[in-house]
């Protein structure tokens, strides 16, 4: 500055002793001046905002230690609001003669207290004109009688907060009125201390104690930096209320009901407020700050790292690991399994490769060229999640699975933006709720929005019921009693961007044709599940954080119907997602890893669709279909899980198509039925807890509804089609049930046993246009009284035999056996053995021979090609060009033949 040549520093001290009116004058007088002006923010407009008796710091009551980013905003903001009540001076004045408009302008200062000039509030009350000032003086000034406000009057306690008490049934009847630095105390007649029903009232940091407040539309209110201990603020159809910067403690009920649909009838202070909300700093996020945390998946031990085998998809390209060499000529060894299989072996284990039967084949990648499409999860799942994990390292999500932030999703979902910048009802902001039963109830098409706010060591925080609207913007939630956000009779709004945690109960519960939308929250460390949707209940639930619940992290039974997508679901201690007692919903593209118990756990009549997920690194399974579980499970990738894949139980009719199975501890499919009463399941498993969320579940069956679902087909037997079961610990498919089951048209390669295991099967397990290669022992094994139907599969290049079978009752027709390490097909030793084989062409190459050579009893090799249409496919090896011509050059006595050779084996077996 130039003015007398004096430092910045030295202005900015004799600026600081100015006054506010001066320092605007001051900003006036030129650019350099009106920077120095607000050079003072930590200053001179620090003190201005801390010392006015109408405010407290601009952070009070959730971060008092936390500095604004500008203090003479802050002020600003307050200044402004505390003149609110004042708007309508003009239209007042006009209605009134001249002498009264001259009063206006001299406004009086009318003082209340011992040795003052009343002695009473009524008093003063009596003498008061238009917009005049009572000040109250230190002391308790208690009325005997309701006092009633006909005039605008603004009471103010002098001195510091708690030093002036008023004890007394306020009823206003005037248009607009201020009450500031007070206590409030019920009378001994009323316990309401104020109420208005038409007028505007506004608090301005005053304390309430044990009473109630009552606000009835068209009136409205607006507090700030007000203190209610064991109050109640009751608001009846208001159509604006603000309260701001409040706490509320020790509540014996609700804190705050808002009840009634905003009156369509408005007064004067309407507009001023709604001007007032849109002026003043929003919660609402403008850059992605809210980014929510990264979520690389760390990797699981696996068994053992098998060979890979490309499976490329004719149309299509596979994404798959790099080719690996396979053992050369005489590296082969010979073991036998416990079940007596002729397996072979290679001197590397740590390879683990699934070489084919050919001793002179190429060191290339063996790739199987599929005729049909075999339909899968989304490619970007797929491809990112085919590799094998390893131990250590850490997967990064591609970048369509990354949560989007708040804003992001806000501006995608322009009905939710829409809501989330409406204000109706009352507006609740920034405020503290602590210590008491209840929050903020929400009836009867109430309105209200929540901003900011804390709600700790509550009952409840917000109740939301009878068809009201919530909206529920970065409020923070935690260590309530029972349930941090309850709604219930068709309540709905948008919770948005909350912190909800550590509560007793359900961080969300959703009951009764509830239908909110929830974006962007994080629910985590509940003690029960993070949200629960029952009763009919429903609600989109999109792009959240769920995890570290000790129950499931979304819960959904009795009909609940929500549509869960796009969110992650980590690290819960049971289930990712439970649907329970025929609870329903569309379930899509989550993410779903590192949960204790089933990644999805689907029981008792729950009957949901699961689709496009990412459901990996469970400590069990990745989905399981418990006792009566229902449902369509597909296009989902299924991945290192330390459980099976899919584990399905009995009386359970679940659609399991077009998924991608890989890389799982153990089975890829596991189908297991406890109808016999044994219970027992290897591995440790069996049926897991049953969830319990609610005691009075009985009362939600009079209130059910049954509405049909489009997305839904009928499923009379549980159906495995067109997935991907690849690379897990154990076989690709186990059958341990007593009830149909058909797999059709699924790829099994290279999993860590047989490629399917019939272990048990009273009731027929058809198994049709399966491709089954490269897996580590058997293509397929068939126990004793299993009723088994294996058409049109393509088995090839197992390390043991094709197919190995003790049943009497299974059927092989039309199947490619190729290039297994072991037999083609080994019938093992049965008294009452009867298979029914039919072979179109029987081809039989054995190792180093250019020429078909006759069957060999016990070790043989056979192919029997599908008719035109079955499914199949067709099939090619490295060399096949030498080999092709083989087959066409089979005459029909040869085969008749080999037929015949077929059937007296079988006779002999």
């Amino acid at each position: 500055m130039e003015a007398g040549g004096l430092p910045l520093e030295l202005w900015r001290m004799i600026l600081g002793y100015l006054h506010l009116p001066d320092l605007g004058r001051c900003s006036l007088v030129c650019r350099a001046w009106h920077d120095l002006i607000l050079s003072l923010d930590r200053t001179r407009w620090r003190q201005l905002c801390l010392d006015c008796i109408e405010c407290r710091h601009p952070n009070w009551p959730n971060q008092p230690d936390v500095e604004p980013e500008s203090w003479r905003e802050a002020f600003k903001q307050h200044y402004l609001a505390s003149k609110t009540w004042t708007k309508n001076a003009a239209i007042l004045e006009t209605s009134v003669c001249f002498s009264l408009f001259r009063r206006r302008r001299t406004r009086r200062t009318l003082s209340v207290g011992p040795g003052h000039e009343f002695h009473s509030l009524g008093s003063a009350l009596a003498m008061a004109s238009l917009f005049d000032r009572i000040l109250l003086f230190p002391g308790m000034h208690e009325e005997q009688g309701e006092v009633i406000l006909k005039v605008p009057v603004e009471i103010v306690g002098h001195g510091k907060l708690g030093e002036v008490a008023l004890l007394a049934s306020i009823d206003q009847q005037c248009s607009t009125m201020h009450l500031c630095n007070l206590v409030f105390m019920p009378a001994w007649f009323s316990p309401f201390m104020f109420k208005t029903t038409s007028g505007h009232v506004q608090f301005d940091n005053c304390n309430f104690e044990n009473g109630h407040i009552q606000v009835h539309g068209p009136g409205t209110c607006q507090m700030k930096f007000c203190s209610f201990k064991n109050t109640h603020v009751f608001l009846h159809n208001v159509p604006l209320c603000v309260l701001e910067n409040c706490e509320f403690v020790g509540s014996e009920n609700n804190s705050v009901t808002v009840e009634g649909h905003p009156s369509s009838e408005k007064n004067w202070a309407y507009a001023y407020l709604l001007g007032l909300i849109k002026s003043s700093p929003s919660v609402l996020p403008t850059e992605d700050s809210d980014s929510l945390m990264s979520l690389d998946l760390e990797s699981r031990d696996q068994a053992w790292s098998p060979r890979t085998c490309g499976i490329v998809i004719e149309g299509s390209q596979s994404p798959t690991s790099p080719a690996s060499s396979s053992p050369k000529a005489g590296s082969q060894e010979a073991e036998v399994g416990s079940d007596g299989e002729r397996v072979a072996r290679t001197p590397d284990s740590s390879d683990g490769g699934l070489s084919p039967s050919g001793e002179d084949e190429d060191e290339d990648q063996l790739t199987y060229r599929l005729s049909y499409q075999v339909q899968g999860p989304r490619p970007v799942l797929g491809g990112s999640f085919l590799g094998p994990p390893l131990p250590g390292a850490s997967i990064q999500l591609p970048s369509c699975l990354v949560l989007n932030s708040l804003q992001q999703e806000l501006q995608k979902d322009r009905e939710a933006m829409a809501l989330a910048s409406s204000v109706q009802g009352c507006l609740i902001r920034k405020c503290l709720f602590r210590d008491g039963k209840g929050g903020v109830f929400v009836c009867s098409y109430g309105r209200a929005k929540m901003e900011g706010n804390v709600f700790r060591n509550l009952t409840y925080a917000v109740r939301c019921i009878h068809n009201s609207k919530i909206i529920m913007l970065r409020n923070h939630i935690h260590h309530c009693r029972a349930s941090g956000i309850f709604l219930r009779l068709e309540g709905g709004g948008l919770i948005a961007g909350n912190n909800i945690y550590h509560n007793a109960e359900a961080g969300v519960d959703i009951r009764k044709k509830s239908n909110p939308l929830i974006l962007c929250n994080q629910i985590h460390h509940g003690l029960r599940s993070g949200i629960v949707v029952l009763g009919n209940g429903k609600g989109i639930i999109r792009n959240n954080q769920i995890f570290s619940n000790k129950e499931a992290g979304i819960y959904i039974l009795y009909h609940g119907n929500p549509v869960v997508s796009q969110n992650h679901i980590f690290r819960g201690h049971a289930a990712g997602i439970a649907v329970n007692e025929n609870g329903r919903g569309l379930i899509t593209e989550n993410v779903i890893r590192e949960n204790q118990w089933g990644g999805v756990d689907i029981r008792r009549g729950g009957v949901p669709v699961l689709r496009s997920n990412l459901i990996c690194f469970g400590y069990s399974d990745g989905v399981v279909v418990g006792d009566e579980g229902k449902g369509l499970i597909e296009g989902n990738t299924i991945y290192a899980n330390k459980g099976c894949g899919v584990w399905m139980m009995s009386s359970s009719l679940p659609h399991v198509t077009s998924n991608h199975v890989s890389y799982n501890g153990l089975y890829g499919v596991a189908v297991f039925s406890q109808k016999d009463g044994s219970g027992e399941f290897p591995g440790g498993h069996g049926a897991q807890e049953s969830f319990s969320e609610d005691g009075d579940a009985i009362l939600w069956e009079t209130e059910l509804e049954k509405d049909e679902d489009p997305l839904r087909r009928p499923v009379t037997v549980a159906l495995v089609e067109s997935n991907s079961v690849n690379h897990n610990g154990a076989s690709g498919l186990y059958v341990q049930s007593s009830e149909a089951l058909h797999v059709i048209t699924n790829v099994i390669h290279a999993n860590g046993d047989r490629g399917i295991t019939v272990a048990q099967s009273s009731q027929l397990t058809r198994v049709a246009n399966n491709s089954i290669s490269c897996n580590r022992q058997s293509g397929v094994k068939v126990e004793a009284q299993c009723k088994v139907e294996l058409r049109g599969n393509g088995i090839y290049d197992n390390r043991g035999h094709g197919i190995i079978t003790k049943g009497d009752s299974t059927v092989v027709i039309e199947n490619d056996i190729i290039g297994n390490r072991g037999s083609g097909l080994q019938l093992l030793p049965m008294s009452d053995t009867k298979e029914s084989l039919r072979c179109d062409k029987l081809w039989l190459p054995l190792p180093g021979n250019k020429e078909p050579d006759p069957l060999i009893p016990g070790l043989w090799h056979c192919s029997a090609r599908p008719r035109q249409g079955s499914g199949a496919g067709e099939h090619h090896l490295p060399g096949q060009d030498q080999q092709d011509h083989l087959s066409a050059d089979l005459k029909q006595p040869r085969m008749h033949h080999a037929k015949q050779q077929v059937l007296g084996l079988q006779e002999k077996v």
